[in-house]
C-alpha cells in the first residue's frame, strides 16, 4: 500500500487561503457603504387605525347604562 504524499499540502493550503482572501476582498470592495449612517434620519409615517378615531364602550365604561 503506497504512502500518501503530503509534501505539496502546505503549498496547496497556503494558495487556497490566499485565493479566498483575494476573492473576498474583491467582493467586499464592490459594495457601497454609507460614510456616516448616524446622520440619516428615519421618517416614520403614522398609520391611522380604526380604533384611534372612534370611542367605544370599552374606552368609556362610565357611560354604560346603570
Amino acid at each position: 500500500m503506497p504512502q500518501l504524499d503530503t509534501s505539496t499540502w502546505f503549498m496547496m493550503i497556503t494558495s487556497m487561503f490566499l485565493t479566498l482572501f483575494i476573492i473576498f476582498q474583491l467582493k467586499v470592495s464592490k459594495h457601497n457603504f454609507f460614510f456616516n449612517p448616524e446622520s440619516m434620519s428615519i421618517k416614520t409615517q403614522k398609520q391611522n387605525t380604526p380604533w384611534e378615531t372612534k370611542w367605544t364602550k370599552i374606552y368609556l365604561p362610565l357611560l354604560l347604562p346603570q
